[in-house]
């Protein structure tokens, strides 16, 4: 009697070649590296600290109330993307799902702006050194003079730390994506660790009560004070997509990167609000102005001692050092996938793959040197800090936003189904699915992505300028906005027609659920 052998389950590497993609990834992380690579690209403590002193500026003590709110709004966009990583597990995500709900010439548009955006988040992540280095040591403050950010000497002085950390993680993408995960592993238990610290240390030294988050002050009244006071949250609370841009090196992607991209969200914006809360009831003081200076390491050092609030602010750059690691290789993917389809320029040297490291060496030196470019901007103005911060949110923003809206079209066409065979693993276990709630979360998703890519890019010179009152800088993120779409149209109307389609792995559009 002949017996019967069931087949195998489809691998990773099997289910990756239906989409038209060879393995040439090293498949090599797990549930918590891949929830490390959201959360460390979110970096709370990185972005904390480096804008916590902004958004006390712009809307006083009740600039914690935006937290909450810009929270929920991204946690609808990261509903829709845990759909979409469970369905698409390729590198590249925004790209590839972009490409894939609309058109290849919108997909290629999403991604080219996400890129650039993630180039500059790569940036402003390294320039948050210099809000914790010098708090540690005055030698960190190498070219002398103020360090706080806002002055001359201490623009200066982040540009040349965060040259000093670009060499270092640019490094580490070019090695082994072993050597990366484990590292993104270890920097983010301390910086959970770390965290935690500072949240339980900062309620037991509090010095005010929880009214004092009623307080607003700054920029056009209430309103216009908690807008401008939003961008603290809005800066920290992206990235989390990057889970499903390390889809290609995750085990069991599907199962695993929708889960974890909402989980690195939901620790990553509670840890936070947190932080941001204790922060303001220990200060030592709300109006003597140190507080809008210096921010966070000012109420960690004061109210702390000066070596515990030291040691602490020690993990914060350990944090900021693997954030910005963790953002630059999500850049490098993002630019290897495009390339890999034939739609970037030299994209036969940014798609090759090193058999023995299995990373894309190209791509990361690509994205050091570029950011490093951005850097630069800081010698010429102090004003660049913000400037360089907000455009990196605006492009990321914009990039969110032409994935969710492509996405609510297919689901008001009834082209988008989260049932069999789209909804189901290659294991045969279900895969996350929003079911009836998906279409007004969609439709919220895209609105809050939208309303709030208007309100950072609005160009208000109290704001933008409000030392030198320079246009330049008004309207620096429209400007940088209007020249990457620019550059990308001008790219592709030089490029001959068939290089503007993906070669490999695009799928009809309007066949958003299958695999």
């Amino acid at each position: 009697m002949a017996v019967t052998v069931p087949p195998s389950p489809p691998t990773d590497e099997s289910a990756l070649q239906t989409f038209g993609y060879r393995q040439e990834l090293h498949r090599s992380m797990g549930r918590y590296a891949s929830f490390a690579a959201g959360f460390s690209f979110i970096s709370v403590l990185t972005t904390v600290f480096q804008f916590f002193a902004f958004g006390y500026a712009s809307g006083g003590p009740a600039f914690f109330w935006t937290w909450p709110v810009v929270l929920a709004g991204q946690i609808m966009v990261a509903l829709c993307f845990a759909e979409l990583a469970a369905r698409y597990p390729i590198s590249g995500a925004i790209y590839q799902w972009s490409s894939r709900l609309s058109t290849a010439a919108f997909g290629w548009f999403a991604g080219w702006i996400m890129i650039l955006g993630q180039i500059v988040v790569i940036a402003a992540a390294a320039l948050a050194l210099q809000v914790v280095l010098p708090a540690i040591w005055p030698g960190f403050q190498l070219v002398g003079g103020d360090p706080a950010p806002t002055t001359a000497t201490g623009a200066a002085n982040a540009a040349v730390l965060g040259l000093v950390l670009l060499a270092l993680t640019t490094t580490v993408n070019a090695v082994d994506n072993r050597v990366l995960a484990r590292i993104n592993s270890i920097g983010v238990t301390a910086e959970i660790i770390g965290a935690v610290l500072i949240v339980v240390l900062l309620f037991t030294h509090a010095e005010h009560g929880p009214g004092v988050t009623f307080s607003t002050g700054g920029h056009g009244g209430a309103v216009g004070a908690l807008l401008v006071g939003s961008f603290t949250a809005a800066y920290v609370l992206i990235g989390f997509d990057s889970a499903g841009e390390l889809s290609e090196e995750t085990r069991s992607p599907r199962r695993v990167a929708p889960r974890t991209i909402l989980t690195a969200l939901t620790a990553a914006g509670l840890l936070g609000g947190l932080i941001v809360f204790a922060g303001l009831l220990a200060a030592p003081s709300l109006t003597d102005g140190r507080l809008a200076a210096e921010g966070l390491s000012y109420v960690l050092t004061s109210s702390l001692g000066d070596w515990v609030g030291k040691l602490l602010l020690a993990d914060v750059v350990l944090a900021i050092t693997v954030a910005t690691m963790a953002i630059q290789t999500a850049a490098t993917r993002m630019l290897f996938s495009m390339a890999r389809d034939g739609v970037m320029p030299f994209s036969a040297a940014l798609s090759r793959v090193s058999p023995r490291t299995g990373m894309p060496t190209g791509p990361a030196l690509v994205t050091g040197v570029a950011a490093g470019a951005v850097l630069l901007l800081n010698f010429a103005s102090p004003e660049a800090f913000l400037a360089i911060g907000t455009t990196c949110i605006v492009l990321l923003y914009l990039a969110y936003a032409m994935v969710t809206g492509p996405l609510l079209v297919q689901r008001l066409r009834g082209g988008w189904r989260g049932g069999a065979p789209a909804g189901v693993a290659e294991d045969g276990s279900r895969l996350f699915s929003m079911g009836r709630w998906g279409l007004p979360v969609n439709a919220l998703a895209l609105c809050y992505g939208l309303a709030m890519a208007v309100n950072l890019a609005w160009p208000r010179a109290e704001v933008y300028a409000p030392i030198t009152g320079h246009w330049f800088f008004q309207w620096f993120t429209l400007l940088f906005l209007a020249a990457v779409v620019a550059l990308g149209a001008l790219y592709r109307r030089l490029r001959r027609p068939a290089a503007l389609l993906p070669q490999v792995g695009q799928i009809p559009v309007g066949n958003t659920g299958q695999a």
